[in-house]
């Protein structure tokens, strides 16, 4: 009886363990698609690195554009059933990693004119990136996770209208995650509005390129001032703390990887809506090893 007690204890002392880490556990989300030296959409999701990829970016849509591609070097144009990022996309999501299509950017011509013009741009992805059919998918038939939403010019309006109609699809039977990744200053000034449809799953708010609410020479006070703001005011089911990858990657914000393990992360860990930390983005985190080196704390 002491033995099958001692086992036992044991044993449920072991399942607390792995509870209690399971929620303080994070996941790591990367930019992939805007540089040809960065290497394949597989060999990524091969690194083991990562839980998230969203290929960026489809930086033309809405107002009566034709939408389009951009990925760089990866494919110029990015034509009909690209057979390589089908299998890659298929091969990533083997792994559990979920893929998502991040629409927008920091260059790029597309805004919403109307919430007819946000329910058409939801038609088109959904029959040409997700759960529909089209005979002009860029990705051939793979079937990505879901839309990110990276808005960063253009105007505020009807952003809410596309994430509406985009999860109205999770209706037909598979989920169709959204992300997004807003700057830190508090609303968000182009998806603001979109977030509080509380439609979103994963927020990976941008610390970075905006000196008021990010990381600066070992003080880390403004940017937990912002992520407890984000935390408490955005409905979403996880919230990640964005970051450059290496120094190179932004102006300003990039954090020292003593810092983000010691001040940082416990600083903000605690959140049941901490989700983890996204990088901008693959190339930078191929030069620098970022991922790799945060991976165990994140």
């Amino acid at each position: 009886m002491a033995i099958k007690s001692a086992i036992s204890l044991a044993f449920i002392s072991s399942v607390i363990l792995v509870l209690v880490s399971g929620i303080e556990a994070g996941g790591i989300a990367i930019y992939w698609g805007q540089n040809g030296n960065e290497g394949t959409l597989a060999d990524t999701c091969a690194t083991g690195s990562y839980d998230f990829v969203n290929i960026a970016f489809l930086p033309t849509f809405g107002n009566d554009q034709t939408p389009m591609i951009d990925l760089a070097d990866h494919c110029d144009p990015c034509s009909n059933r690209n057979t390589n990022l089908s299998s890659d996309i298929k091969s990533c999501q083997a792994k559990g990693i979920k893929v998502m299509l991040s629409i927008g950017g920091g260059a790029g011509s597309y805004y919403l004119s109307s919430s007819n013009d946000a329910r058409q741009v939801a038609t088109y992805l959904w029959n040409n990136f997700l759960g529909g059919q089209s005979a002009s998918r860029p990705f051939g038939d793979a079937v990505l996770d879901g839309i990110d939403f990276d808005i960063e010019v253009g105007t505020k309006r009807h952003w809410d209208d596309l994430a509406r109609y985009l999860s109205g699809y999770s209706k037909r039977g598979t989920k169709v995650y959204l992300t997004a990744a807003p700057q830190c200053p508090f609303p968000d000034a182009w998806v603001g509005g979109a977030l509080k449809t509380g439609l979103f799953d994963y927020v990976w708010v941008q610390f970075y390129n905006n000196p008021p609410c990010q990381y600066a020479d070992g003080d880390i006070a403004n940017l937990e001032n912002a992520w407890k703001q984000w935390i408490a005011d955005v409905p979403a089911t996880k919230i990640f703390l964005g970051l450059p990858a290496s120094p190179e990657a932004a102006s300003s914000g990039f954090i020292p990887v003593s810092d983000l393990t010691s001040k940082v992360l416990p600083a903000i860990k605690g959140s049941a809506k901490y989700g983890g930390v996204m990088l901008w983005s693959k190339y930078y985190d191929d030069q620098s090893g970022y991922s790799s080196a945060i991976k165990n704390y994140v």
